[in-house]
């Protein structure tokens, strides 16, 4: 008893004294940290997209139809920005890395980090869609797990071509998908354009992404990321649907692995070239402001107190 007063007394005296602890850091290590947390938010995003598409497909469209699985996907980013943005920039996207190294705005020593962050989330993600809805694809399928076919299954959890597109196309449909994907996203954090109003970063992408799955599609299932076509469409190969995961669309699967950086790179170059370069100094942009403010306000005090907010 004598302890517990002793306790209290002491937590008393040390909330008069006003001292806030701050909370102890158990990862110190900057690359752990980011790649805890690229994982993290890959998998989060991998499985509600890949979990609406599982529900799509077992349900026979009773449980949503194709809005669904964009919707999915379009909320699933933007639930992965929240969860990682502020740690390793939650790129969920080899794509999407490659062309910030590219671009400098990532190191190229921190790629391979990125990559298998992201190739783990979505592959732990697969494999956790495969545990919730296995009863489900089962009954579903009566048992035979198909690639291709009225009851095929392998589309819940990797991208494939719809009958009539060809390689070349499918591989043009990537590449401009992607670019578009990359071109959005540097105009959405481009700071002297319109970039998206800070704290609205996750929605603005999540509506990107939202916006592509309805518009672009129907081709191949929108890929447009290396990571998270092969990781699940490994795990596909090794949980049943076998070595037909990569035959099948004239041996679609290295299309979503190779046409995305291509893309990626593209589409930012673009907006560099046609947008960014082309963007005024600050100084010459500071000093458009105060002429305009000049003209228009008279009184020298009001001048003085407009040039002060300008500078601060």
């Amino acid at each position: 008893m004598k302890d517990l007063v002793q306790s209290v007394e002491l937590g008393v005296s040390q909330r008069k004294r006003l001292k806030v602890s701050q909370p102890k850091v158990w990862l110190k290590n900057e690359l752990v940290r980011v790649g805890l947390a690229e994982s993290l938010c890959t998998y989060v995003m991998m499985v509600l997209g890949l979990g609406s598409v599982a529900q799509v497909v077992t349900g026979q469209g009773v449980f949503g139809e194709y809005l669904s699985i964009n919707l999915g996907f379009g909320l699933g980013v933007a639930m992965g920005v929240h969860v990682g943005g502020k740690v390793s920039g939650a790129h969920m996207n080899a794509a999407v890395s490659f062309t910030m190294c590219t671009f400098g705005r990532l190191g190229w020593k921190m790629l391979p980090l990125y990559v298998f962050a992201q190739l783990l989330g979505s592959f732990l993600a697969a494999g956790t869609i495969y545990a919730v809805y296995y009863e489900a694809i089962y009954d579903y399928c009566g048992g035979n797990l198909t690639v291709t076919g009225v009851k095929a299954t392998a589309g819940i959890f990797a991208t494939y071509p719809a009958p009539y597109l060809s390689l070349l196309a499918g591989f043009i449909d990537q590449v401009f998908g992607t670019a578009m994907l990359l071109l959005c996203l540097m105009a959405l954090s481009d700071q002297k354009n319109k970039p998206a109003a800070a704290g609205s970063e996750p929605v603005a992408v999540g509506l990107l992404v939202l916006l592509i799955g309805i518009s672009l599609g129907s081709n191949s299932g929108y890929a447009i990321n290396p990571t998270r076509d092969i990781a699940p469409r490994v795990f596909t190969a090794i949980a049943g649907w076998g070595a037909d995961v990569f035959r099948s669309g004239n041996g679609w699967w290295w299309v979503p692995l190779v046409a995305p950086p291509i893309g990626g790179v593209l589409g930012a170059g673009l907006y560099r070239v046609l947008v960014e370069m082309h963007h005024p100094s600050l100084s010459e942009q500071d000093g458009g402001l105060v002429e305009e403010f000049e003209e228009e306000t008279t009184p020298l005090e009001k001048q003085g107190n407009i040039c002060a907010n300008i500078c601060v």
